[in-house]
């Protein structure tokens, strides 16, 4: 990989790390345009978990062999990674899960259950992905909670003009710092420093941030942040949740079994520190420590480059689908690039979806089409799916100049 100066990369020179992308399907080259839903890896992700597999796998924290010591060092190293990319000087706040779905849930569970009461208010907005709206969801349907909703306007931008009256009384806010429909980039900070004035909890879901925003869970002011290794360059299988050490270490843990013990008695046990009471079993080793080399890729092109030129790519993709297409296509959204994340979320006036993602299909593009676990959002709309483009790293203005000729063939089959 080229190393970047701190502004700029070459899309093509970074595309080369991404085997997957190599490749040809059905005679064309795979444009991939679905890192929303999940990213590709580079070569260096891979070669780091080859690497574990093959010369330091052991399990890790419980034995003082010379293998088990590798791995543990490596297993705890990526923790202090992952703590330097959130921002924060204390790896025992950085609790690893197996996603984002999973560090949602232990909230709930956990803070949640042992929190909350029958008639207490939790506040979510209507932008948010199903796993930051089920869990509490099923807390409401276990305890009675009185759930209440921050909703989009028009632009799909949150409608704060409430906001003092539906905090009123709340114990938890949770909320997205970015939206995986719309790419919709909520005032985060101002909703977190709102609730804590209003005395509530915070919950932030970074899935959608953290692969192109920098993060810093003290710019967002929240009690818990989470985010997921697969959307960032990293494996699946691995997430990340991070809560202030005092709010970890008074709740109780989520998982029982193996690691999170001090002791097992008969008549019951004394859980671990944090962040190991959290980490029932055989943790997700050879995971994290994909992530952590998904992390340095990231840092060797500067999450300001990342950031700028997946801004480049929206504003181009923007007016080259306008430009072909007309008002044929509706992309829905914030209309400033600026206010969303990497992707666009369209309907076509005839097309379908699904038909928009098999044609595309034929072209060699790969988009997500449907409700996109946020359904609803898709409601508020007036919609039942969409078809959506998420730009990355490894994408550059071909890729969309490739979607744009396969989305006019869409229209010359459908229109």
């Amino acid at each position: 990989m080229a190393m970047n100066a701190g502004t700029t990369f070459d899309p093509k020179v970074v595309a080369a790390d991404f085997p997957v992308l190599q490749q040809e399907i059905g005679g064309r080259k795979v444009t991939y345009l679905d890192s929303a839903a999940s990213s590709q890896r580079p070569r260096a992700v891979i070669d780091a978990m080859s690497h574990y597999y093959e010369a330091d796998h052991a399990n890790v924290h419980r034995g003082v062999y010379q293998l088990a010591e590798r791995a543990t060092a490596a297993y705890e190293a990526a923790r202090a990674t992952v703590a330097r990319f959130m921002g924060t000087d204390d790896p025992a706040e950085i609790v690893f899960t197996k996603n984002a779905t999973e560090a949602s849930n232990l909230v709930a569970r956990t803070w949640g259950a042992a929190n909350l009461r029958p008639g207490d208010v939790v506040v979510l907005s209507e932008i948010e992905h199903h796993a930051n709206l089920v869990p509490w969801l099923q807390l409401h349907e276990r305890l009675g909670l009185e759930l209440r909703y921050i909703h989009p306007d028009a632009d799909g931008e949150l409608d704060l003009s409430r906001l003092d009256e539906v905090l009123t009384g709340a114990k938890l806010l949770c909320v997205t710092a970015a939206s995986n429909v719309l790419g919709t980039l909520p005032p985060v900070r101002e909703l977190t420093d709102a609730a804590r004035a209003h005395g509530a909890v915070s919950v932030v879901d970074a899935a959608q941030w953290a692969p192109h925003l920098t993060t810093r869970v003290d710019d967002f002011a929240a009690d818990f942040v989470y985010m997921t290794g697969h959307k960032m360059l990293g494996p699946t299988g691995i997430g990340v949740l991070w809560g202030r050490r005092a709010v970890l270490e008074d709740i109780p843990p989520f998982m029982g079994g193996g690691e999170m013990i001090l002791d097992v008695r008969l008549d019951g046990f004394t859980p671990n520190v944090v962040p190991h009471k959290f980490e029932a079993g055989t943790p997700p080793i050879a995971e994290a420590v994909g992530l952590a080399a998904a992390i340095r890729y990231l840092d060797a092109l500067g999450l300001d480059a990342v950031r700028a030129h997946e801004l480049d790519l929206l504003t181009y993709a923007r007016s080259a689908i306008h430009d072909r297409l007309g008002d044929r296509i509706t992309i829905h959204g914030p209309v400033s690039a600026e206010r969303r994340t990497g992707l666009l979320s369209f309907t076509h006036s005839h097309a379908h979806p699904h038909d928009i993602a098999q044609v595309l299909d034929e072209h060699g593009v790969c988009v997500r089409a449907g409700h996109h676990c946020a359904k609803p959002l898709m409601r508020r709309l007036g919609l039942t799916a969409s078809a959506r483009a998420s730009f990355y790293v490894y994408n550059d203005r071909d890729d969309v100049d490739t979607l744009v000729s396969a989305l006019v063939a869409v229209d010359e089959m459908f229109g």
